[in-house]
């Protein structure tokens, strides 16, 4: 293939990235992976000021690969929901370039700091 088609591919995946964009719905929440702590179990900062306990349900086990510093939407569980919680999605780089520049993300920005 040409330089050129390579490229113009390229752009249409970011741009099918884009448009499919998930954002959390009634109780679910951004979060960022702080820790691995094996077994699917990882401790996630969510957006809402809490940190969680979260899993990732069996049907998604295969499908969502993690590390830690991703961004997530967390969805807390009805019983214990502040301790603990569901990781349905993960973003890509591009879908999180995206997220900042709309300010989904700005509350983020200051929990980053240390």
């Amino acid at each position: 293939m040409s330089k050129k088609k390579e490229e113009q591919q390229k752009q249409e995946k970011i741009q099918q990235e884009i448009s499919r964009i998930h954002l959390p719905r009634g109780k679910e929440t951004f979060g960022i992976i702080e820790q691995r702590l094996g077994g699917s179990r990882m401790r996630v900062r969510c957006l809402d000021g809490k940190t969680r306990i979260c899993r990732i349900p069996g049907r998604l086990t295969r499908k969502l690969w993690v590390r830690e510093s991703d961004i997530v939407i967390v969805e807390p569980w009805e019983y214990g929901g502040d301790e603990k919680g569901d990781v349905i999605y993960k973003y890509t780089p591009t879908q999180v370039f995206f997220l900042r520049k709309k300010g989904y993300l700005k509350e983020i920005d200051t929990l980053d700091e240390f």
